[in-house]
């Protein structure tokens, strides 16, 4: 299963399904109208052989492909497969399902209230929820200094607050701060040292930002930090959960 569908299969909340349907101009057959009284949302047809006509859809959170037979009484659901063995439903799924979905996820955390860290002119950039109390987070932040500080990459920390107490009071003082990229730094590059203090009386704009940021963590059905995203070579979309070991941090970070 390609990484991308792994990711949007199990993260994705209902509420960034919104894909306009490419069936709107088209009146669907019968049967595969049936298929969307059940629950699926058809947005996209594709070629598919033998006579079958193949429909790509959204069903809890997830793509499916459904194949009309020829005589339009009859609907196929799952992966078609050649003589070859190959997967003949990646690729419209891919295309039709998780590549629009993952341009919406991509979009929503580029709206989002993110501290930047590192040149915002940087050819690669890197998403992560962040916790100004996870270790972990701390970790990434340090193992990506050189690829930071050559330019190659900015990190955007979309700043909420899950693991402690006084975490969503710590976050809302970045995001207050006179300078949220340089009182990032200071707290990142101090570690364990740390003089952060959480802001106690946060102010409604500040909150709404915070809110925000957890909501879409919330949306994303994500349960811990760093949950960081990127896209990959191929420009598709990509997930990490918690501090990459060195062979991923390439793939996260590109070349240094």
């Amino acid at each position: 299963m390609p990484r991308l569908r792994h990711l949007l299969t199990l993260t994705l909340g209902a509420a960034l399904l919104h894909l306009p349907s490419a069936q709107a101009a088209e009146e669907l057959p019968e049967a595969i109208k049936k298929i969307e009284a059940k629950g699926a949302k058809i947005v996209g047809q594709f070629d598919a052989p033998d006579g079958l006509r193949g429909y790509a859809a959204q069903y809890q959170n997830r793509g499916i492909a459904l194949y009309l037979t020829p005589g339009g009484k009859h609907v196929l659901l799952g992966n078609l497969y050649d003589a070859d063995g190959n997967d003949l439903s990646s690729a419209p799924l891919q295309k039709l399902v998780y590549a629009p979905m993952s341009k919406e996820v991509w979009g929503k955390m580029e709206a989002s209230n993110w501290i930047g860290d590192g040149n915002k002119d940087a050819p690669r950039v890197v998403y992560l929820f962040s916790d100004p109390n996870c270790p972990y987070c701390n970790m990434f932040w340090e193992q990506a200094r050189p690829w930071v500080k050559s330019g190659k990459v900015q990190l955007r920390h979309i700043m909420v607050g899950i693991i402690r107490e006084d975490s969503p009071g710590k976050s809302a003082a970045l995001l207050a701060a006179k300078d949220p990229s340089k009182a990032l730094e200071d707290h990142e590059k101090s570690g364990k040292e740390s003089s952060l203090k959480a802001m106690k009386d946060v102010p409604p704009a500040i909150q709404a930002k915070l809110a925000a940021n957890m909501q879409l963590m919330e949306d994303l059905e994500l349960q811990a930090t760093p949950a960081i995203f990127y896209m990959d070579d191929k420009g598709e979309l990509q997930q990490q959960q918690g501090a990459p070991s060195p062979d991923k941090l390439v793939k996260i970070l590109g070349p240094k």
